[in-house]
């Protein structure tokens, strides 16, 4: 498939770990650092990729809370990485037309990252485009113990009753609640778990996992993925004659 050609059914939201920077640097005999660097290249070029291919929305894991037991050098360089793009990359996704926010537990980062994240979420709050969420410092069980907690205090306070907890909800307080679920789940580099993101909201998304590593995954590579995507036939519990009858 080349980078023109455009699938039948495009997923309206595409979740991404994206994974292997080391690995691709330490294959070229290059400290992790470098590795990180090329990644961000192939993150702002698959931003751009997804708005050609009219995807409304993309969550990129870019930092997860079990990440801060990387050695403290690495986590430092991810950090200042993440504060580069941020002053880097805003005007451009702005221009773009592009929708950012943030989701994970953010009082772990410093005063000027956290401001930093806020202005560029202020910046493009009212855009109309792709919206684009960088999940930093999250992890999938922290967003359901969260939102446990929201209901229980609820519950607690008397203004609501436990009867009238439901999954619907229940979605209302995870983190990205104004969104569809992700339909399309990409993870990068081999490995073939999900990792403890977003646990609640992948329920019945498509599961694409690829060998490459993140630094050299192209538009080429995106499209396998929502070529894949769109030959799946997705059921959400029912058999596959009721879904053709809804369909037809």
């Amino acid at each position: 498939m080349t980078e023109t050609d455009q699938p039948v059914r495009v997923p309206a939201h595409v979740a991404i770990i994206m994974d292997g920077n080391g690995r691709w640097a330490s294959h070229r005999g290059k400290h992790r650092s470098a590795g990180h660097q090329a990644g961000f290249k192939t993150t702002r070029a698959i931003v751009e990729a997804c708005i050609r291919q009219r995807i409304k929305a993309l969550t990129l894991f870019a930092f997860s809370s079990e990440n801060w037991a990387r050695p403290q050098q690495e986590v430092g360089l991810l950090m200042d990485l993440f504060m580069h793009a941020l002053k880097s990359e805003v005007a451009k996704l702005h221009e773009n037309n592009v929708r950012m926010r943030f989701i994970g537990e953010r009082s772990a980062f410093s005063e000027k990252l956290r401001k930093q994240m806020a202005l560029a979420e202020e910046k493009t709050a009212d855009n109309t485009g792709l919206e684009l969420a960088i999940a930093v410092n999250y992890g999938g069980r922290w967003d359901i113990v969260n939102a446990a907690k929201a209901l229980a205090q609820q519950v607690h306070e008397g203004s609501l009753d436990p009867d009238d907890i439901t999954l619907d909800r229940f979605a209302g307080y995870v983190s990205l609640s104004d969104l569809s679920d992700p339909d399309l789940f990409i993870r990068t580099g081999g490995e073939k778990r999900i990792s403890n993101y977003l646990l609640w909201h992948l329920a019945y998304t498509e599961l694409y996992f690829t060998d490459t590593l993140w630094p050299d995954f192209s538009e080429a590579e995106l499209c396998e993925a929502l070529a894949f995507f769109s030959g799946r036939q997705r059921r959400f519990g029912m058999t596959g004659d009721q879904v053709e009858k809804i369909n037809a």
